[in-house]
């Protein structure tokens, strides 16, 4: 459930947002990081543990007594027993409904702005990356040129038939990420090449082997392709390092890769080679 769902839900219930406002040293989450609790539910983490225990008390104590809001300084090390041993100020503050409104209205601005990943191909490998992606904060598109073999997956998954998906990436917005392993290595050699086409891809990826990586490169060169875009192709999706083709393997190690290059500050892995082909 979205903080957005679990707010309207439980709104008559009386609901307090726990927040960490601001951190020192390592803890467990990041300043910024909220957590709704109500008189018998919570939705969010600010990292589990004796802090998340001792700021659930707090909150339903608050809401039990209609206690005034609270400000607390915790050194995580000797007051909760947590060996991250840095420090959080975090806030305990009672939603009004003009709170929820307000807080409802941000989630679905930041929803609309999550980095896009399409994903071209229904097979057992884009599904499986489907789902791992649903939960995760990115809006995910599973394109495929089949009949009925999109059923079946999470609601925030937008799933599109199409009869030539290569015309999804001319109309994907810019900054997306693709992701292509079709059922056909012709299909996927056309969508790579016109992924690579844009210039403003934030990740494009390929299913494949070291034989496929190299034949897509060849045919790529001899048809006036440029061997520095080549450097822009992620192939294998995700990495080389483990010899697992199970498509819940790769789709997890893909879906990993994905929040390194649309979510971190670090460039995603380029020009990898090596044997993710079957399981397409």
């Amino acid at each position: 459930m979205t903080l957005a769902a679990f707010l309207t839900a439980h709104q008559r219930d009386g609901i307090v947002l726990v927040r960490i406002e601001a951190v020192e040293g390592s803890t467990p989450r990041e300043a910024g990081a909220c957590m709704a609790v109500s008189p018998g539910a919570i939705a969010g983490t600010i990292g589990g543990g004796q802090l998340e225990f001792h700021c659930i008390d707090l909150a339903r104590h608050m809401l039990s007594e209609a206690s005034p809001d609270q400000i607390l300084d915790i050194p995580l090390g000797p007051q909760m027993g947590q060996c991250c041993g840095g420090r959080v100020r975090v806030s305990l503050h009672r939603l009004a409904a003009a709170d929820i409104a307000l807080i409802v209205a941000r989630e679905k601005a930041e929803v609309a702005a999550r980095p896009p990943v399409l994903i071209f191909g229904a097979g057992h490998t884009g599904r499986a990356l489907a789902r791992a992606l649903a939960a995760l904060p990115f809006t995910v598109t599973l394109i495929d040129d089949r009949d009925d073999v999109m059923s079946g997956l999470p609601a925030a998954v937008t799933c599109i038939r199409m009869a030539d998906p290569v015309d999804a990436v001319a109309d994907a917005p810019a900054n997306a990420a693709f992701v292509v392993l079709s059922h056909s290595h012709a299909l996927d050699y056309r969508l790579t090449e016109a992924a690579l086409a844009r210039g403003d891809a934030a990740y494009v990826g390929m299913i494949g082997s070291a034989t496929k990586r190299a034949r897509f490169d060849a045919s790529f060169l001899r048809a006036g392709g440029r061997r520095e875009t080549l450097s822009r192709l992620t192939c294998p999706i995700g990495g080389s390092d483990v010899d697992d083709k199970r498509p819940e393997v790769i789709a997890a190690l893909t879906a990993a890769e994905l929040v390194r290059c649309l979510l971190g500050r670090r460039e995603p892995a380029k020009g990898r080679r090596s044997r993710h082909e079957s399981a397409a």
